[in-house]
């Protein structure tokens, strides 16, 4: 007999939207090199140009200031490496609970790295912030700060638009990993104050192996790829034309979206609610949120047990992040939030674009009878040797 599946790990890989699947496929069916100038290269190009407008759409910024990579990660690393290039950054300062892809992207430059604390919800602390940039030392060069929009693993929302002040009231650039929140809460570049902004397809239902990095007017992007002259100079090589399709369908729906987003916070809090009532911790809960993000902590149940029961089950969901080869290890985010005893025992739920209440709720169900059979199990060992 077959199991239901419920599909709770959008965070780590969004479904693909049937519109962006039949974007995709067109594009693929078309074929055409974008930077050839016959009738087939002319429409690949314009379909390019298209889903580069709808992806600045998302994030109220410029099509001509927007480059198109293979992903995030990709993203990410052009405006580290940007920066480094310029020779203008010394030092470079992390947040604490940022994705492997900038905190590894930043330690590989080979420039020093500090480190930006959080408190116990995981929110950045702006007060060091202020206080580390008033002694920043001209030998450090100008500032580099990295902080991302939302959590992978909590959906905490950071104050992005008040670090942004910081950081240019210090002459720095301020780089924003905005991959988990686009499509999910109402980005806007221009008001964040970002100087770069980075973005992938396949969280908000686009395809894998697409984003995107946003950049602000007079920010000196730097390619790290060389060839030819894709990309404004910036990215050399073919582009990805049916991906860039796809993300483009993909962006302009969840921005059609949008309005109805938080609809999941109400689902998702009555989830949390009952786990809450067998001990459960929730990371973040003290802080903004993404309204379909849900990280828990149960102390005793390692993550790795956790999710292969509800997998057992049908219900699929993340131990922390999900881009670290398959592995599943102790939560970096929630150790750096204070909670080491529970980074263990980390786990991760999150919505989408197809998400319902009904996942929630199976969610939740299945969780709390997985734990009920592990409490009576532990109570007939216990009797059995007493």
């Amino acid at each position: 007999m077959s199991i239901t599946r419920t599909y709770l790990d959008h965070n780590a890989t969004s479904p693909l939207r049937p519109e962006a699947r039949e974007a995709l496929l067109d594009a693929l069916q078309a074929g055409g090199n974008p930077s050839s100038v016959h009738a087939s290269g002319r429409a690949a190009r314009r379909r390019l140009e298209t889903a580069r407008t709808a992806v600045a759409a998302l994030i109220g910024g410029s099509s001509e200031r927007l480059v198109l990579t293979s992903g995030g990660t990709e993203a990410n690393a052009l405006a580290i490496r940007s920066a480094a290039a310029s020779g203008d950054h010394g030092r470079l300062l992390i947040g604490a609970t940022e994705h492997d892809a900038v905190a590894n992207g930043a330690r590989a430059v080979g420039l020093p790295v500090e480190t930006w604390p959080v408190d116990t919800n995981g929110v950045a602390e702006l007060c060091w912030l202020a206080e580390r940039l008033a002694r920043w030392s001209p030998q450090d060069g100008r500032p580099f700060v990295a902080l991302m929009l939302a959590n992978n693993e909590t959906g905490v929302v950071q104050p992005v638009a008040d670090a942004a002040a910081l950081v240019r009231a210090a002459g720095g650039w301020l780089h924003v990993d905005a991959v988990q929140a686009a499509g999910k809460i109402a980005v806007d570049h221009d008001a964040l104050g970002a100087h770069t902004l980075a973005l992938s397809a396949h969280k908000l239902g686009g395809p894998q192996g697409v984003g995107a990095l946003a950049y602000a007017a007079g920010v000196a992007v730097r390619p790290s790829l060389h060839g030819g002259g894709q990309e404004r100079g910036l990215r050399a090589g073919t582009e990805n034309v049916a991906g860039a399709a796809g993300f483009g369908v993909a962006a302009r729906a969840a921005l059609h979206e949008l309005p109805h987003a938080n609809n999941q916070a109400v689902w998702r809090d009555v989830a949390a609610a009952r786990l809450k009532n067998v001990g459960v911790r929730i990371a973040g809960e003290g802080a903004p949120r993404l309204p379909a993000t849900l990280c828990l902590a149960a102390p005793g149940f390692p993550s790795a047990l956790q999710v292969m029961a509800l997998d057992l089950e049908g219900v699929e969901v993340s131990a922390g992040s999900a881009c670290s080869s398959g592995k599943v290890k102790p939560s970096g985010v929630l150790a750096a939030m204070g909670y080491r005893d529970l980074a263990d025992g980390a786990l991760r739920a999150s919505g989408g674009w197809n998400s319902t209440e009904q996942d929630w709720d199976r969610f939740a169900e299945v969780w709390l009878a997985i734990q009920a059979r592990r409490a009576t199990s532990s109570a007939a060992r216990i009797k059995e040797y007493a």
